[in-house]
């Protein structure tokens, strides 16, 4: 397990990034004042972005409808919180969005390669009040179900299990 967004959990079999780069800004009031430079004061936290970018090759590693599960998570405008595979916990994300770009097709008209780049964005609600929304991970197992990939239903399952000990630990 490379990460979990909510109860997604990146990884080999199913979508393996190979870059993540995130960028944060910090706000600032600044007022004007006369015959001296600005004042400043700092107002609190800004923009907090990931971006993760990565390839899928069906035959090889990962499966396309791993970015179909992603885009059925972006289509409920949830936040997802955001886990680290060490355990390290990012806070609360939405996705904002998913760029994919399909080569090398078969006789069929499947890629072979396809290459993907998510977009999220932290919001401010608190981590662990989130934590009862993984109770409830029906809708993203019947859509492993439905999809063919139950592996990431029982991935959820096991996600779930660690973010609830990791916090508890924090506790």
């Amino acid at each position: 397990m490379m990460m979990c967004l909510g109860l997604f959990v990146f990884g080999l079999d199913t979508a393996a990034y190979q870059e993540f780069e995130r960028q944060m800004t910090w706000r600032h009031g600044k007022n004007a004042r006369i015959g001296a430079r600005a004042a400043h004061q700092y107002v609190g936290p800004g923009d907090d972005t990931i971006t993760l970018t990565g390839w899928i090759a069906p035959e090889l590693t990962g499966t396309a409808l791993s970015l179909d599960a992603l885009r059925e998570m972006a289509d409920t405008g949830k936040e997802w919180i955001l886990i680290r595979g060490t355990g390290r916990i990012y806070g609360t994300y939405l996705i904002n969005s998913i760029n994919e770009k399909q080569t090398y097709f078969d006789k069929n008209g499947d890629a072979q390669k396809i290459e993907f780049t998510i977009a999220l964005e932290r919001t401010g609600d608190d981590v662990l009040n989130l934590l009862d929304q993984l109770g409830d991970i029906t809708s993203i197992s019947q859509l492993a179900d439905m999809s063919g990939i139950s592996a990431l239903g029982d991935k959820a399952r096991e996600a779930a299990g660690t973010v609830r000990s990791i916090v508890e630990r924090f506790q």
